[in-house]
């Protein structure tokens, strides 16, 4: 087939009109982009402008959530600061309130004798008597002396043995006699110095 033939082939298809149902192939290359219709560019322009707007209140989702969670950490120390302040004031008024503690005069054999003085180093010294060993040694007459010391919690009648209790003077204690006179006052801060001196050790 010549170049001329092949030539009034194209010319005779191009005069032809073309069947319903057809397709034109574009080159890409050469073919130019047609311009968007007003309704498509109106189309875009909707579509950027949700977009803008869900990217917007997708922010705004994500920094409420955030304050919400900062008020939450917020909430959680502040409670837990209190609950740490209740703890510390509470142990603080549990080693600050001093027990209650009788002490009960006896002598070396634990018997309990009715008068407190004899386990007072005041009294005693004041008595020509002396302290040693957690006793007190009051001056009897005819010669001599007789031992006392006061034990901390014990019970019992005049004259009879003390039942329970210590020898040891408990710290941090309030410590009275029978009678009322103060042997020591406990309490915070106070490492079992006596407020009125005592015979016990």
């Amino acid at each position: 087939m010549t170049d001329e033939s092949s030539s009034n082939e194209e010319q005779n298809e191009e005069q032809q009109p073309r069947k319903r149902g057809s397709m034109r192939f574009q080159d890409a290359e050469s073919t130019k982009p047609r311009e968007p219709t007003l309704a498509e560019q109106r189309a875009r322009r909707r579509a950027l402008l949700e977009e803008k707007e869900r990217e917007a209140a997708e922010e705004q989702a994500r920094a409420d959530a955030d304050r919400k969670a900062g008020t939450r950490r917020k909430v959680f120390i502040g409670s837990g600061v209190t609950v740490g302040l209740v703890g510390l004031v509470a142990g603080w008024y549990l080693v600050a309130t001093p027990d209650e503690v009788t002490a009960v005069c006896t002598d070396a054999n634990g018997t309990v004798v009715e008068n407190d003085d004899y386990c007072d180093e005041d009294y005693v010294a004041s008595q020509g008597g002396y302290t040693s060993g957690g006793f007190v040694f009051l001056p009897i007459v005819g010669g001599g002396y007789q031992q006392y010391r006061y034990n901390y919690g014990g019970t019992g009648a005049v004259g009879s043995t003390v039942s329970g209790g210590s020898y040891s003077k408990p710290a941090n204690a309030n410590i009275s006699t029978k009678s009322g006179k103060t042997v020591q006052r406990g309490g915070f801060g106070i490492s079992g110095g006596s407020f009125g001196k005592s015979g016990g050790s």
